[in-house]
């Protein structure tokens, strides 16, 4: 009898157990099932995180080891000014269009013009990485960079690539879709340039005349005194064209960007594949310096022109020598309208 009265109490001890062990067994599910989606959004946000052209596959195997392992990768928790209140991250990435040249071309103007372009974040020096730092590897080149934000594009500006021959297949070797932008000047005008600037550091060297030819007497050019090779334009992009088709390169008209830099910057702009911000309202002629400045703009006391190393006065050539040199330049210029499809016109 005894036995049988006990059998409820047994039955109820049981069930509580059933239910104890149920329970137990719904928390720990509960806790397992959250923290495997904290690890999940863990490596969604590190993922975000990352350069957007690696997430795109574009750039090689190589390079994204490289990037991925270089000591100094560390993914960047600043917030850039242009986020609006959005939770965005801006990093430092390596570049998605290049200024390539030319030397007293117009390249630093064109650079701060484009500056003023809220998709746009530019390196403000000359970092020289594929012509002479290129040993440092892309992991200090990638430093260098300012952060930049999902959605802008980072950029920097090196005249010097152009003319440096092992350059194209090294910027190839980092991405094969990377932009590249050329501002081109006649030639004659940008040796002059390049010669006023190389006298106002070394004033004792002999005048453009001399320089200009390797027998005076006989009237042949020196085509590889740096002036005059530079402006080689067609031997050049020979190299260029190797590794990058004409649709990644974009060509400035650099007489144009001083008569009309609203129309050549929208062009660019329009190359990058950005909105038209940067328009004729920005600028206005400074007629001191023969030269388009930016107007005032938002918390400046003044206009911001380039600095006084620009504009400089070129000095007098003999009309000879410069009619020389439009002969020695005339075929060079036809080859290189034809392979860039744009006739500058120079005479």
């Amino acid at each position: 009898m005894a036995t049988f009265n006990n059998a409820p109490l047994d039955l109820r001890r049981l069930l509580q157990k059933l239910v104890i062990m149920f329970s137990f067994s719904i928390i720990c599910v509960s806790i397992l099932y959250f923290l495997l989606g904290c690890c999940d959004s863990d490596l969604v946000d590190s993922s975000q995180n990352l350069p957007p052209r690696l997430s795109q596959g574009l750039y090689n195997k190589t390079v994204l080891r490289e990037i991925l392992t270089a000591p100094d990768y560390v993914v960047d928790d600043g917030v850039d000014g242009n986020s609006s209140g959005k939770d965005w991250t801006a990093t430092r990435r390596l570049p998605d269009a290049l200024i390539i040249g030319v030397k007293k071309g117009g390249t630093r103007a064109l650079l701060e013009f484009l500056r003023l372009h809220p998709d746009i974040r530019a390196l403000g020096s000359e970092p020289h990485f594929f012509d002479r730092h290129y040993m440092r590897g892309l992991g200090w080149y990638r430093s260098m960079m300012p952060k930049a934000l999902n959605g802008q594009i980072v950029m920097e500006k090196t005249p010097r690539y152009f003319v440096t021959p092992e350059t194209p297949g090294r910027i190839h070797a980092m991405s094969h879709n990377i932009k590249l932008i050329v501002v081109v000047r006649d030639p004659i005008t940008r040796a002059i340039s390049d010669y006023t600037q190389i006298i106002s550091k070394t004033p004792d060297i002999p005048s453009f005349e001399s320089l200009t030819f390797k027998n005076r007497s006989t009237g042949q050019i020196d085509s590889l005194w740096s002036p005059l090779y530079i402006g080689l334009y067609a031997r050049h992009l020979e190299r260029w064209l190797a590794y990058f088709p004409l649709s990644q390169i974009h060509f400035v008209h650099g007489e144009r960007l001083i008569s009309d830099p609203a129309g050549e910057l929208g062009r660019v702009q329009d190359f990058l594949g950005l909105q038209r911000i940067i328009t004729d309202k920005h600028f206005y002629f400074n007629k001191t310096k023969g030269f388009p400045c930016l107007k005032k703009p938002e918390g400046s006391s003044k206009p911001h022109c380039l600095g006084k190393t620009k504009g400089r006065t070129h000095p007098n050539i003999n009309p000879e020598v410069i009619q020389k040199l439009r002969e020695f330049y005339q075929p060079h210029n036809l080859k290189f309208y034809q392979m860039a499809g744009m006739d500058f016109g120079w005479q």
